[in-house]
């Protein structure tokens, strides 16, 4: 197989690669946000490469189309407003 990307992610391989927490990557698959689904008895979650994909580019619209709303703001979160303070 070598160094194709898998098929199926973990949460932890999504968080990685979105570079978020497991707990947030759960919540998106919990609330449908990111499609994902359930395997074997203890009812592990895994994402398909291309669902996390397809998710990143809407997240993308989603941001274009906000931008070209007048009154929109952007939400920085934490990590974001600390690289601002470094830079000022």
């Amino acid at each position: 197989m070598g160094s194709e990307t898998p098929r199926f992610l973990t949460l932890v391989d999504v968080a990685e690669v979105l570079n978020v927490t497991v707990r947030q990557v759960y919540a998106l698959v919990r609330s449908g946000d990111l499609r994902g689904i359930q395997i074997g008895g203890r009812g592990q979650w895994r994402v398909e490469h291309v669902e996390l994909e397809d998710y990143i580019q809407r997240q993308y619209a989603r941001v274009e189309s906000s931008l070209l709303d007048p009154d929109f703001e952007p939400d920085l979160d934490d990590q974001d407003l600390e690289t601002t303070r470094r830079s000022d």
